[in-house]
């Protein structure tokens, strides 16, 4: 494949490949397309859209990369693959063309950009709903279902853009300028893209670039912006009181939690829906940003009253015989199966058993023992790493190894007693048993039915 000064060279043909080239040709500027893979999924669908594209599938070192007038990045793909040029063309990835899409209209709709190793959907999903309720022309998407360029041809009329983003995005994003840029936490994940945890907390920083006002996690110090200078103004929310008058936290009366923006009570715990008190943070943190944005308080309240959650985050799926079963098959790693553990463990009037296991990523399982040998009655490990997870946890709990997660339920089914809570949290990636933790979640939903009590 020829390339020339003048194209744009577009690397992945997934979901976000295809909405950088729809973005491509709407603007009418010249691309090729490649994919690392010999056969990629999309490559069927890319040449009946577009015929008179060239492809290239395959090494990427046979093409001189050198050449390209850009390189555009699909964010699955490692800006370390082999035949990907050190210096040359500038490389950037959708969310970099998204900004500079948006700079170019007379009115820039109001960005809020959320990053952060968990939780990214759910505060991203609540916020877009107070955005809604206080009767706000939004639209929601990034790594979280719509990819930026689709929602920004199919909403034109969008007051207000929000946006879910990962490390993978940020690290081809050098200069993102949102209004509002939210950090909610960092913990393990991704390091065998990054290089270990340095690389992924330097790529996550990336979101405060050019940013506005910045929301941070009193709790965890990674959150915090290496270069304050590049923020007009920082938020914090946390789960201790706050002391400033611009901070959220969590405040305690009596037998009451309520959350808290500066010394006043905005709602107590008990009317927030989701379980856990990580989700309590979570809540703090979509407030902070519909506050910093100027959205009225009321609707913002009564949002959070009605929100539930997302699948498979946390979510309660069945009582049967007196034990509780959580499915929050979206803890992928360890910090967010810590966050269940303990926000959960704090709630629970039995025991804990726990369900984890998977593809580990190469991470560190030994901060799980120490809560769980606090909150748990024992833990069933099963999937491919399950022998590290193992060995990193069976001096402080009982540990229980399986080959497969409903092998891991059936165990759980015949130990549980009255008032325990049997909790799905992984701490792993779901590919060596499932599609994804989509799919892992729906098995273990599925798997209770069968014990569920028809009406």
């Amino acid at each position: 494949m020829l390339i020339e000064s003048h194209h744009s060279v577009v690397i992945g043909l997934g979901r976000s490949g295809l909405a950088i080239a729809e973005h491509l040709a709407r603007r009418g500027e010249s691309f090729v397309m490649a994919d690392t893979r010999a056969e990629p999924a999309g490559l069927a669908e890319f040449q009946r859209l577009y015929p008179d594209v060239a492809v290239h599938c395959g090494d990427l070192s046979v093409l001189d990369l050198k050449r390209a007038g850009r390189i555009i990045l699909s964010p699955g793909v490692d800006v370390r693959t082999p035949g990907l040029p050190r210096s040359g063309p500038e490389i950037v990835g959708e969310t970099a063309l998204f900004i500079e899409a948006l700079s170019e209209r007379a009115r820039r709709p109001m960005l809020i950009a959320i990053t952060g190793s968990n939780a990214k959907s759910t505060v991203t999903t609540l916020v877009g709903e107070m955005a809604r309720a206080c009767g706000i022309d939004v639209a929601v998407g990034g790594n979280l279902g719509t990819p930026a360029l689709t929602l920004l041809a199919q909403r034109p009329s969008a007051e207000c853009f929000v946006l879910e983003l990962s490390s993978f995005q940020l690290e081809t994003t050098p200069q993102l300028g949102a209004d509002i840029a939210v950090y909610l936490n960092l913990s393990s994940d991704h390091l065998d893209r990054h290089d270990g945890m340095t690389g992924y907390g330097r790529a996550k920083q990336q979101i405060f670039n050019g940013a506005g006002a910045a929301v941070i996690n009193r709790d965890d110090p990674a959150t915090t912006p290496c270069d304050p200078t590049g923020v007009t103004r920082t938020l914090s929310f946390g789960s201790d009181l706050p002391v400033r008058h611009h901070a959220w936290g969590l405040g305690r009366g009596g037998d009451d939690v309520w959350l808290m923006h500066g010394e006043q009570a905005i709602m107590a715990a008990r009317d927030v829906m989701m379980p856990g008190q990580h989700n309590l943070l979570n809540v703090l943190a979509a407030l902070a940003v519909g506050h910093e944005a100027g959205w009225p308080r009321a609707p913002l309240i009564e949002t959070v009253m009605g929100f539930a959650g997302l699948p498979h985050r946390a979510q309660r799926v069945a009582d049967i015989d007196g034990v509780t079963w959580i499915n929050d098959s979206k803890g992928t790693n360890v910090g967010a199966t810590l966050a269940a553990i303990e926000g959960i463990g704090m709630t629970l009037s039995g025991r804990l058993i726990l369900l984890a296991g998977g593809v580990g990523k190469g991470a560190d399982f030994t901060p799980l023992a120490e809560p769980l040998a606090r909150y748990a009655r024992t833990v069933v490990v099963y999937g491919r790493d399950r022998a590290q997870l193992a060995q990193a946890l069976e001096s402080s709990v009982t540990v229980v190894i399986v080959d497969t997660l409903e092998q891991a339920m059936q165990h759980a089914m015949g130990v549980a007693e009255p008032g325990d809570t049997v909790l799905l949290s992984p701490a792993c990636a779901s590919l060596d048993q499932f599609d994804n933790f989509e799919a892992r979640g729906e098995v273990f939903c599925a798997w209770l039915k069968q014990w569920q009590p028809h009406s």
